[in-house]
């Protein structure tokens, strides 16, 4: 068995995301005064965990299309739609990907992780013996609902490996909506009680922070099972203001 988490956190807010104006490979916008605010506050709060992988989204994705509505209103979007006599979170603009493009991309990258991990892993199990340390899980436990005595259980003597790894992701709500998608949809993600799929399934708001345990059991050609932690955190975002 091996296990690793996946903290993924959104960018922070653009001008373009506080006007409603849509953005992709044509639109490199940066961030307003807020979003600053905002990807610094995620900064300290995530401080002290320790990574072992981080990505941006420049790293793990080709850029995303929306096509000739990128750098206009999402009211505009919403017009094409009706006008095609489609629903907008389905509708494809021209140029643009679809919804199913954009979780294959997603997928890939999820399992060119998955495999990443797994090679480390076996390869530090060649060098060492017993189970790992939990330096990573504890990290993770100060700041996150793991449970103060989830962390603790994390040893030799109760069956459960340490993390093999603690893997960052930066990225961009529609991105991360299609792979929270696939986690829920296609991986049966198993979710904290007080989190309901339509939570799951919403845009996550700029520099909202998700964490998720992914766990392979024996027989690696089975899917991994992926256990969501919490969703869309913004406990860093307190105090802040005109945040989204």
């Amino acid at each position: 068995m091996a296990r690793f988490a996946l903290t993924v956190v959104r960018h922070g807010e653009t001008r373009f995301n506080k006007e409603k104006i849509i953005q992709g490979q044509g639109v490199d916008e940066p961030l307003s005064e807020t979003g600053f605010k905002q990807a610094a506050a995620a900064g300290i709060f995530l401080n002290n965990v320790k990574f072992t992988h981080a990505f941006s989204s420049d790293l793990m994705r080709t850029k995303q299309k929306y096509g000739v509505v990128e750098g206009k209103a999402l009211s505009e979007l919403r017009a094409m739609a009706k006008a095609a006599r489609e629903e907008c979170p389905v509708f494809t603009p021209p140029g643009g990907e679809t919804l199913d493009q954009v979780k294959m991309r997603g997928i890939d990258f999820f399992e060119f992780l998955c495999q990443l991990i797994l090679k480390e892993a076996d390869q530090k199990e060649q060098f060492s013996q017993g189970s790992p340390s939990n330096c990573l899980e504890t990290s993770l436990a100060e700041i996150f609902p793991l449970g103060k005595n989830h962390s603790s259980k994390v040893n030799s003597d109760s069956g459960i490996p340490g993390l093999a790894a603690s893997v960052l992701v930066v990225s961009h709500g529609a991105y991360m909506r299609s792979l929270f998608d696939y986690f829920l949809t296609d991986l049966k993600c198993s979710l904290p009680a007080a989190l309901s799929r339509s939570e799951l399934m919403s845009v996550t708001p700029n520099t909202g922070i998700s964490l998720f345990i992914i766990n392979f059991e024996e027989g690696r050609e089975v899917k991994p099972m992926v256990q969501c932690i919490c969703m869309n955190l913004q406990d860093h975002l307190n105090g802040l203001t005109e945040t989204r």
